[in-house]
């Protein structure tokens, strides 16, 4: 038996804890898609989620399981947006102070939004400084309790919950075997829902996608170790560049996930036109990277049908207007 950080019966008691707080996001197709991929496609559109990202599931998850006292001192966390939001408006929504440690490049509507969910937004320069020991030193200082973007149980826990909810709706789309793609930073999302998967639809394998050049994940899995990523700048794809896979995250996904894909930027921004043109979502390009490797990995993909999780939507303007002049070339 895998002596892993959390079960099963932790996401279940997520998924409890989350009941009627967070949206059962569907699952989407379009034979426009599945005529470029190949085979069928079906897409988990987490960009649909409240705060536009799955992250509100694993913050949701790991606020309400903190006893009221540390509740009340309020919590921190650090993260390029998609986390900062989650944890903001969980926060928010548990009558919490919450202070959130983002990158100084960090899309603008991220920073905005996490700020309107009423965190105090503390901002830091990614390339020179370190996330963790701010975020560590602040947490002792002010007695706040430390939320980690993907390397915490409970977070883990609730993004599993994405898994149980695939694990139901390929059942009842009548799906036994298929590859399940998942944008992978740390491997919050994607170990939890391996996890889910393992145990309750064994024909589905999770498979992390990351963007080129910033492949921690695919790398360590390929080598049995943890390798780090060199650079922690220069993608479009701010929400999924970690420096590394989590300590709690990768025995999970070196146990239970297939090989890992990466897509090019260039294909992620596809993916972002191709998510509206077919289906009517808005996906950020880190977001959209699992969809972009289901079009255009498709002899590394087995079997009839795959599962791409869009796990976020909150693009600037800019960057959506220029994803979508791909369109057609």
């Amino acid at each position: 038996m895998n002596d892993f950080a959390i079960t099963v019966a932790d996401i279940e008691a997520a998924a409890s804890r989350l009941k009627g707080h967070i949206r059962r996001t569907p699952l989407l197709t379009s034979p426009f898609l599945d005529e470029i991929a190949g085979r069928k496609v079906f897409v988990k559109p987490e960009c649909l989620q409240h705060t536009g990202s799955f992250k509100a599931r694993g913050a949701w998850s790991a606020v309400s399981a903190l006893a009221p006292d540390l509740r009340r001192k309020g919590v921190i966390a650090f993260s390029s947006g998609n986390h900062a939001q989650g944890v903001a408006w969980a926060a928010k929504m548990h009558g919490a102070p919450a202070v959130i440690i983002m990158p100084s490049d960090a899309p603008a509507l991220k920073i905005a939004n996490t700020r309107a969910y009423g965190a105090e937004v503390v901002l830091y320069d990614r390339l020179t400084e370190d996330r963790d020991q701010i975020g560590t030193e602040m947490a002792e200082a002010r007695g706040l309790t430390l939320v980690k973007p993907f390397d915490e149980p409970m977070v883990i826990a609730g993004q599993g919950t994405t898994g149980l909810e695939i694990a139901e709706q390929a059942a009842e789309a009548g799906i036994a075997k298929a590859d399940v793609l998942v944008c992978c930073g740390g491997g919050g999302l994607t170990s939890g829902i391996a996890l889910a998967l393992a145990d309750k639809a064994p024909g589905l394998r999770a498979r992390p996608v990351e963007p080129e050049g910033f492949d921690d994940v695919t790398r360590s899995l390929a080598a049995g170790s943890i390798q780090r990523n060199e650079s922690m700048g220069g993608s479009i794809c701010d929400a999924i560049v970690t420096p590394q896979p989590g300590n709690l995250t990768f025995p999970i996904m070196s146990a239970l996930c297939g090989p890992g894909l990466t897509v090019t930027d260039d294909e992620a921004l596809s993916g972002v036109a191709e998510a509206f043109l077919r289906l009517k979502i808005v996906a950020e390009p880190g977001g959209a990277v699992a969809l972009a490797a289901a079009l255009t990995r498709k002899h590394e993909i087995e079997g009839d049908s795959v599962v791409a999780v869009v796990s976020g939507g909150n693009v600037d303007p800019a960057m959506f207007a220029k994803a979508l002049q791909t369109i057609g070339k």
